[in-house]
């Protein structure tokens, strides 16, 4: 089953909620304000993705921590910080996709 991580207020996950409501595509949503990811979940997304695709360069609290001048590994901020996702974060079985691709998609509803 597709899985669509992100926020409640993220533009780009309520995009891909509606994208499949509209296909009626069977997904679950996991809202990262309210559940924090598992270990295997995150695996997933570090094996599917590089890290220059999850980590979002632009967000606020990436700016305000200073990560752009700053060395360290993005696995375990990641996961101590989930606010630096790019969301939202598209799992089918062991593939993983961040930010909103219809192509993607597609291939999961299949």
């Amino acid at each position: 089953m597709l899985q669509i991580i992100g926020t409640n207020k993220c533009r780009s996950t309520q995009k891909a909620i509606r994208w499949c409501k509209e296909r009626k595509i069977e997904f679950q949503y996991i809202d990262l304000n309210e559940k924090k990811l598992s270990k295997k979940e995150y695996e997933s997304i570090f094996s599917s993705c590089s890290a220059d695709e999850y980590i979002d360069n632009e967000c606020s609290y990436y700016k305000k921590n200073g990560y752009s001048w700053r060395e360290f590994n993005p696995q375990e901020e990641v996961i101590e910080h989930p606010e630096l996702l790019r969301t939202p974060i598209l799992r089918n079985k062991t593939k993983a996709h961040s930010g909103f691709d219809e192509e993607f998609l597609k291939e999961a509803s299949k």
